[in-house]
């Protein structure tokens, strides 16, 4: 057994861990010990584990490893490692290998395909908030077990929405309770509704997960990097134990990082590299990324949009692009995956097989079972089927083997359905199920849920001694159920140390300790599923009290000597001694202890037993000893008569006390002579007596001390049998009363007579016993965790002065006592500690004396200790006038027990001390307004906290406050949903609130179109703090423009709203049938006359036979005004008829042709349609423009257009005005109206703006865009031709700058120096450039660069510099 006090060391620095695989794969089990050579043992259940074909042992210096090959269900179960005098037990969990299952659902994003970054995202459906498709599964969640009616709630804080740059990163963190769980939670992420992230993980997202034992708190963390757009869209988060289960929502938004003109197609293609979005890599490691083609087609379309439309109203209608897929052929798979986005073809692929495998009707069942089903322990739980064919024989399955029926699992059969019925379900019947008809299954899961386990009785505190035996129970309404037992918070486990011993006996549970040391003290603890109960132990060092010693006897030959002692302790043994040598029981010596007394009894007392005798406690330093005297009575013959005589020591007519414990036997041996015999006689004093003065003696002599005698009403005791009894002997009186009670108390007469005289000896007899209980106690100054305990001494002290006291308390449901303290209480009072706050308790007193302890007094009127509560916290001024003072405040930290009945706020004067209420009752909010304050004045506030336990610690202003008006500028708070077109339903009621700011309070003021609003239907709502728009049913009539205004004096503020009523539209115009040809027909209609107030969203044109009169709806949310409706039947005739949509829905009517439309059946002969000649001359029009382009110097650039026009127009390009038809290094294209302008390795000098013009004889277009050639080594050379035009500026002469500046690019570009070239000379530089267009310039301009500032030519770093020479000086630029 490990010593006390201290924690056994465990021989392993490595355990092996619980762990679930896959059945068929294989298990490793790793445990790592302290020290190397040590004998490891490996069990399964309670047998040893060998090496055979199934395990595999290995040892490797201090590693150890147990392999299981092959596991299969008969594998599972518990396992443990043996070294030494430590055992750590793990368990092996045996699932099922996971079928790939086709997953149906929204389209996955590019993004989300296989390889591709961000795979972990959701689909395109989801991020705009809808829902898989009808043919996927359903959620996780309605699998989970108490997904759909337990949730009870786990987390400690909830995953928040977040808001994310492209490019950035962002985490989300979910905290869930640790205290109450056996085991760690289990936390799933989802994106969407059916995503799981865990097989996600990767470059771009990562989980994370940790556990505080301080706070008993789980953390569990997603980790997103290098957020994309869709990375958007919803999560949720699930966390389950065994018993409980949690789940919450958030949502993630990406904004775009660049604008609308920033677009950089090349950007777009780069491949992203690992270091991040914000670092360019260079060339050699631009293959390390991947292409991000969903990002591009997301950015090229939002470029597309025109920006004055609203996105909202042009995004298209969500499609189910699984449902394209299914009807489609399989030739059109690539064309709608191209269209929809789907990269991934292969998973498509898979994923649309899976579809139309699953989409097969059953032939053998008509419903099958729910996915799932979740029953309550010990309840009933029904499955049920319907068959097909009635006659068909089912089986039952339970986890792959057939059910028998039996009392628990009945069978029924009511036509075509078949159920099996499962009563008082346990944990054994949590399994999968299946029902059998001939060779098809259909398959479901049961999950039984553990009610909550409660504590019925609860433990009790307990105080032991110092190596004494503590044993905690506790009774829960659950037999064999799973607890938790804590020391001081902290979790008690068999693995960490063998000083604690668990019990399990039915619903009863014990915590065992074998041996108490002081280190066991404190509050022991244990946790149920439902509940928990809380106990306090109180260990105490061994202390021995003695409450009646042994004392010295003297005895005579032949007596018997009784030798007694009480301690305090029952159970305390001790050993008798004899002049210091341990005293052995015989026929004549006898040793007993009974209870808390300790006796010694010695018969036929001889003059050999006269010593020194002692009893020795064992365990204990404490002696108790006393002396036998032996007293021998000689007796002398006198052969004469001799008067009686009684032989005491006290003379016979002085009162002497005898001392007698209550209960103890009283015996009196008087010593009697006389001759002849005397004739004793006894009695005993009923009253007191009273002293009378004596008559003399009739030999005229008198003791002077005998002046006087005592006279009693006295009672004659003679019987010599009984209690009271009396013997007599020649030389010797007994009197003996068996159990001395008080009543035995008083003054007993013994009086001898014979013919010579008499003697006569008064004895008083006092009996002592222990108190009276004392009267219940009363409970005082209860506070948090103490009291004051006071109570009145006992009204009879037992004939011994009151020593002192001992307290008991107990819980008020409790049955055991517990003892406050070992020494004696002196006083009267008693504060009384370490108590549970919030648990009702008595108390009891006993009062103590020298013979012993009372009985227990009444219990108390039963208290409960409470302590008041902390400051409140944040204490603030939120508001003041010239009369009152507005004041807020948060709850106190520390509540306890007693809750809150309220808050008290005080106000005092600054300097002053006097404290003024402001409340007259407490308050139980926790703002308040303080009135009727005097104007100007500066006050302290302070607020307290109350409960049953009184008033707590006040938080008091910092400040002082002065009473007076504060004047704020009146400021309209828009929220963000109000700053943009609110639109409305007909019907729906309009709600607008507007808070604002503003002291004194603002006069509002709403318009509409400029105008006061009036009417009943409008209602305006005011408060100090905001302003609402009420209109209960909206109209169309009351779309427009408000306008509200906040006004404080001479300051105002202002705010629009527009409102927008929307309603159905009306059906389309004017429909009529263009032509009719083979199978098809053309319609055409007109635009509806009332489009709702809103954006037309499409049409919906249907067709229907003329003999069935049946709709078919043929075109759905079709934008165009004329259709085309094919697969017609030759001969029959259709009606067709045109619905409108807007976002509120479709029109309540539709336009229908008037006439049926007949498909004639082809005749024998033809009759070719007679065309008219159309024009088809038009003036050329650029369907798509020319856009800005920036590209790099020597790479050749194109620019791209597309033209229309009849007949073909001629094209030209022109340069800065200049025709480009002559220049060889641009090539022209023309190829079906698409133009390209390729310019073969452009140079700096070849950006400007560029113009394409289209000319036939209908007239002439042309479109223009700006080239930019970004230069890479021609250093300061390049900036010339900027710095040109400055130059001629500068000289007055700025009509030259366009046809100069052409005529130097090239002269510039063969002077510029490349990089790692030897720069040119100056003067050749000037000579070249003289010579190309130097000679046009009315100044001479110079161009070099201030190395030095000399005559000759030099290089500047940092760019070029031109010098203008003019009449009149040089000009620098």
């Amino acid at each position: 057994m490990p010593e006390p006090g201290k924690k056994p060391v465990s021989a392993f620095i490595k355990k092996p861990r619980s762990t679930e695989v896959a059945a068929g794969s294989s298990a490793v089990f790793e445990a790592e010990t302290e020290r190397s050579g040590v004998k490891v043992r490996w069990q399964r259940g309670c047998s040893d584990i060998s090496t055979n074909s199934k395990y595999s042992l290995a040892a490797e210096g201090t590693r150890h490893t147990l392999t299981v090959r092959d596991v299969g269900p008969a594998d599972q179960g518990p396992y443990a490692i043996i070294a030494g005098s430590s055992k750590v037990k793990f368990d092996l969990k045996v699932i099922e290998a996971e079928r790939a299952e086709p997953v149906l659902g929204p389209v996955l994003s590019p993004a989300e395909a296989p390889g591709v970054p961000g795979a972990a995202l959701a689909s395109a459906a989801e991020v705009e908030g809808g829902s898989p498709s009808p043919g996927g599964p359903s959620s996780a969640a309605s699998h989970s077990p108490g997904a759909a009616d337990d949730h009870i709630g786990l987390f400690v804080t909830r995953p928040q929405d977040g808001e994310v740059t492209t490019g950035g990163c962002i985490t989300f963190s979910a905290r869930v309770a640790g205290a109450s769980l056996l085991k760690p939670p289990v936390v799933k992420w989802f994106k969407g509704k059916w995503v799981d992230l865990s097989s996600k993980v990767g470059q771009h997202l990562q989980l994370h997960n940790s556990y505080d034992r301080a706070s008993k708190v789980y953390l569990f963390e997603l980790h997103i990097t290098d957020a994309q757009a869709t990375s958007a869209g919803g999560y949720r988060c699930e966390v389950s134990t065994k018993d409980k289960f949690d789940s919450c929502n958030f949502s993630l938004t990406v904004h775009e990082a660049i604008g609308s003109g920033d677009l950089d197609l090349r950007s777009a293609f780069r491949r992203t590299s690992m270091a991040g979005s914000g670092r360019r890599i260079s060339d050699s490691h631009e293959d390390a990324g991947t292409l991000d083609f969903s990002s591009l087609l997301k950015k090229s379309s939002s470029y597309r949009t025109p920006s004055h439309m609203d996105s909202r109203l042009e995004a298209p209608a969500e499609e189910d692009v699984w449902e394209i897929l299914r009807q489609a052929s399989p030739s059109e798979y690539e064309r709608i995956a191209f269209q929809h986005g789907v990269t991934d073809l292969r998973g498509m692929l898979k994923r649309l097989k899976g579809i139309k495998r699953d989409e097969r009707k059953s032939t053998a069942f008509q419903k099958k079972l729910e996915p799932a089903y979740q029953v309550s322990k010990g309840h009933k739980i029904r499955l049920t089927v319907e068959l097909a064919d009635p006659d068909s024989e089912v089986k039952w399955l339970k986890n792959g083997q057939e059910i028998q029926m039996s009392g628990r699992y009945i069978f029924e059969s009511v036509g075509s359905k078949r159920t099996l019925t499962i009563s008082q379900c346990s944990l054994v019947d949590d399994a999968a199920y299946q029902c059998a008809v001939g060779g098809e299954k259909c398959s479901t899961e049961l999950f039984v849920r553990e009610p909550p386990v409660q504590v019925t009785r609860p433990l009790e505190d307990q105080l032991v001694m110092v190596g004494q035996r503590v044993e905690f129970e506790c009774e829960v309404s659950e037999e064999g159920a799973q607890v938790k037992w804590l020391k001081d918070g902290v979790e008690l486990t068999r693995e960490e140390t063998f000083k604690y011993r668990f019990k399990k006996d039915g619903q009863r549970h014990h915590l065992i300790i074998n041996e108490a040391t002081l280190e066991d003290a404190g509050h022991y603890a244990l946790h149920a599923s439902g509940g928990q109960t809380l106990a306090e132990l109180i260990v105490q060092e061994k202390k021995l009290e003695v409450y009646q010693s042994i004392a010295d006897l003297t005895v005579g030959a032949k007596d018997q000597a009784v030798f007694k002692c009480e301690v305090s302790d029952e159970s305390v043994r001790g050993m008798w001694l004899k002049n210091g040598r341990e005293l052995v029981p015989d026929s004549r010596i006898k040793v007993s202890h009974i209870g808390r007394v300790h006796k010694l009894t010695i018969d036929d007392v001889t003059p050999a037993d006269e010593a020194d005798y002692s009893f020795v406690p064992e365990g204990f330093a404490c002696n108790l000893s006393a002396k036998l005297h032996f007293m021998e009575v000689k007796i002398d013959f006198v052969p004469r008569q001799e008067p009686p005589k009684i032989h005491l020591d006290c003379p016979g007519h002085t009162l002497d006390t005898i001392v007698v414990v209550a209960g103890n036997k009283l015996r009196l041996d008087v010593p009697i002579s006389g001759d002849p015999a005397p004739t004793v006689i006894w009695q005993k004093s009923l009253t007191q007596g009273s002293k009378v003065p004596a008559r003399p003696a009739p030999d005229g002599s008198g003791d002077a001390s005998a002046s006087d005698e005592w006279v009693f009403e006295r009672k004659l005791l003679c019987e010599t049998e009984g209690r009271v009894r009396v013997e007599t002997t020649k030389d010797r009186s007994i009197f003996t009363v068996e159990g001395a009670e008080k009543e035995d108390e008083g003054i007993y007469i013994v009086t001898v007579k014979n013919p010579v005289g008499e003697d006569q000896v008064n004895l008083t007899v006092k009996v002592i016993d222990v108190p009276d209980a004392p009267a219940a106690p009363k409970i005082s100054n209860v506070g948090e965790d103490s009291c004051t305990v006071q109570w009145e001494p006992p009204a009879y002290d037992g004939g011994q002065p009151v020593l002192g006291y001992i307290l008991e308390r107990k819980k008020k449901k409790s049955y055991r006592w517990m003892r406050l303290n070992f020494d004696l209480l002196r006083g009267l009072s008693h504060e009384a500690q370490r108590m549970i706050e919030g648990v009702v308790y008595e108390m009891r007193v006993y009062a103590v004396n020298a013979i012993g302890m009372s009985r227990p007094s009444p219990a108390s009127q039963p208290f409960m200790p409470i302590g008041p509560p902390s400051e409140p916290t944040h204490l603030a001024v939120e508001d003041t006038s010239h009369t009152s003072v507005s004041l807020k405040w948060r709850p106190p930290e520390r509540v306890g027990a007693g809750g809150l009945d309220g808050y008290s706020v005080e106000y005092c004067q600054e300097g002053c001390s006097e404290w003024v209420a402001a409340l007259q009752e407490l308050t139980e909010r926790t703002s308040t307004l303080v009135k009727d304050l005097p104007t100007g004045a500066r006050l302290l506030f302070r607020v307290r906290a109350h409960n049953m336990a009184g008033p707590g610690a006040p938080v008091t202003t910092k400040e002082p406050v002065t009473v007076q008006e504060i004047l704020q500028r009146p400021r309209l708070q828009l929220p963000r949903h109000l700053r943009q077109t609110i639109q409305r339903r007909v019907g729906e009621p309009v709600n607008l609130l507007v808070p604002f700011q503003g002291k004194p309070r603002p006069q509002v003021t709403w318009t509409r179109e400029g105008q006061p609003l009036a009417g009943e239907e409008v209602s305006i709502r005011n408060s100090p703090t905001n302003t609402i728009l009420f209109i209960r049913a909206a109209r169309r009539a009351h779309s427009g423009i408000y306008q509200v205004t906040l006004c404080i004096e001479n300051m105002e503020d202002k705010a629009t709203l527009v409102l927008q009523i929307v309603d159905k539209p009306s059906p389309p115009q004017d429909i009529w049938v263009i032509e009719a040809w083979g199978f098809n027909v053309a319609l055409e209609w007109k635009p509806p006359q009332d489009d709702g107030n809103t954006e037309i969203w499409g049409y919906t044109v249907q067709k229907a036979d003329r003999k069935t009169m049946e709709w078919f709806t043929v075109l759905e949310n079709y934008r165009r005004t004329h259709c085309v409706v094919s697969e017609l039947i030759i001969g029959n005739g259709y009606y067709f008829r045109i619905f409108s949509h807007n976002m509120v829905g479709a029109s309540d009517r539709a336009a229908t042709t008037k006439e049926p439309v007949f498909i004639p059946k082809p005749g024998i002969t033809y009759e070719p349609p007679t065309y008219k000649a159309l024009d088809f001359s038009e003036a050329p029009c650029f369907t798509r423009p020319l856009v800005n382009r920036s590209v790099i110097a020597g790479y050749n650039a194109t620019l791209c257009c597309a033209v229309r026009g009849s007949p073909k127009p001629k094209i030209s390009w022109f340069k800065n005005g200049l025709d480009l038809r002559e220049d060889a290094r641009f090539r022209t294209f023309s190829k079906q109206g698409v133009l390209t302008l390729e310019i073969r390795k452009p140079c700096p000098f070849d950006g400007g703006v560029y113009v394409c013009r289209a000319t036939n004889l209908q007239g002439e277009a042309q479109c223009e865009c700006r080239l930019e050639v970004r230069a890479t080594g021609t250093g300061s050379w390049a900036l010339l031709p900027e710095l040109v035009p400055l130059a001629f500026q500068k000289a007055g002469q700025t009509h030259m700058c366009h046809g100069l500046l052409l005529s130097c690019s090239a002269s510039v570009t063969r002077l510029a120096p490349q990089d790692g070239q030897v720069k040119p000379d100056a003067s050749a530089c000037a000579r070249s450039l003289k010579g190309s267009w130097m000679s046009h310039l009315p100044a001479v301009v110079c161009v070099y660069a201030s190395v030095y500032l000399g005559a000759g030519w030099g290089w500047h770093p940092q760019g070029i510099i031109v010098m203008v020479s003019r009449p009149g000086g040089l000009c620098a630029d």
